[in-house]
């Protein structure tokens, strides 16, 4: 008798944050068991229907959108798109026949866990932050297993389906301490003077921008090099900016492929709070600056970099004073050894390895229950 391959639907996507974690979940789920077959739902439009495919692995898009929590029009297509989300992740979900399901957020892992809940397929989320998204709050009440980066997840979630595994993170993240060479000469900067590593998250960060650009002349003063990952929107703009400065003190990207070489020479990050950073941020044992974005769903970049503040492990500066007091405080604290080597200490004790393996396993769990019960 031929042997049954095992099938796992991952839903994941808009950002990076949601996505690179899903993908290192796959490399995981593959390198557990090589014939494993992996289809990822993602939203037609949003970066996973470009970075899956690069990672190797087939992708359907949904054409959900999000609910813009303020009166707009684009709340009436919001019922429409939903409704034929929730029509094509049926027939995704029928065709596919996965063993089960896994949600690592986005838009369309609403639909796709709700259709294999009621087909009585075993679903698991993710919930990378440390408070709990809407939707990961209604999808859990049909989950088996809810995996969780920070304590006291209870307050949202079941406490019987809990798990916690910490956020997965990129392979190559594992093991920055001995690439600080090869990532002085992949940026072209001098290893005798201090580096900050500037990154908005995937898609860039207004605020951060404009922060940097209204004082570049205060980094190049402080004789400060940078790696400034601006985002495409910006870019050009940044640009611009560094060559009329004429200086080789700042080396600006629209997106960094290798985040391992830009953790290893970094001595100070400056960032945005989303979950995959903050886990990065301890594994990597780098200190920081987070501005946390005001504009996600509850807030939830704040609560995140509260976790670390609360325990002496990073600096925090809020998005409507950055302009004025980011790079005052970055100088500041790139000159305060001490105040660096204590963040790097705490830091670093927040930090969960193998989240990927973890959460692959608990996946196969799943499949297993499934087989066992049909």
């Amino acid at each position: 008798m031929e042997q049954k391959h095992k099938k796992i639907i991952i839903s994941a996507g808009g950002t990076g944050g949601h996505i690179f974690p899903a993908i290192s979940v796959a490399n995981q789920l593959k390198e557990i068991d090589p014939n494993i077959k992996i289809l990822f739902v993602g939203a037609k439009g949003k970066m996973e229907m470009e970075k899956v495919p690069a990672a190797g692995y087939d992708i359907v898009g949904l054409p959900v959108a999000g609910f813009q929590r303020r009166i707009t029009y684009k709340n009436l297509s919001f019922f429409f798109k939903l409704l034929k989300s929730l029509r094509l992740a049926k027939k995704v979900v029928k065709q596919f026949k996965p063993d089960a399901v896994a949600g690592f957020g986005g838009f369309a892992s609403g639909p796709t866990l709700r259709i294999a809940a009621k087909r009585k397929i075993p679903t698991i989320i993710q919930e990378q932050n440390s408070y709990a998204g809407v939707t990961n709050k209604l999808l859990a009440k049909r989950a088996r297993k809810i995996c969780v980066a920070y304590p006291g997840m209870e307050r949202f979630f079941p406490a019987e389906k809990i798990i916690m595994t910490g956020n997965p993170v990129r392979q190559d993240i594992h093991d920055v301490e001995g690439k600080r060479e090869q990532g002085l000469l992949y940026f072209e900067l001098q290893g005798n003077m201090k580096i900050a590593l500037v990154v908005g998250g995937s898609l860039g960060a207004l605020t951060i921008n404009e922060s940097i650009a209204k004082n570049i002349d205060l980094i190049i003063d402080n004789k400060i090099q940078l790696i400034w990952q601006t985002g495409k929107a910006y870019f050009e703009t940044a640009k611009a900016l560094v060559n009329e400065k004429n200086t080789k003190l700042i080396k600006v990207v629209d997106f960094i492929a290798r985040m391992d070489f830009a953790y290893a020479v970094s001595d100070v990050v400056i960032s945005r709070a989303g979950a995959s950073t903050v886990s990065e941020l301890s594994i990597v044992k780098k200190p920081s600056i987070l501005v946390p974005s005001p504009n996600v769903a509850e807030d939830h970049q704040t609560k995140n970099a509260m976790a670390l503040i609360v325990k002496d492990a990073a600096m925090m500066v809020e998005d409507k004073t950055a302009r004025e007091s980011l790079v005052p405080s970055l100088i500041e604290l790139i000159k305060d050894q001490f105040r660096m080597n204590v963040y790097i200490e705490n830091v670093s004790k927040m930090a969960i390895k193998d989240s990927a393996s973890i959460i692959a396993n608990e996946i196969l769990k799943l499949t297993e229950e499934k087989n066992n019960n049909d």
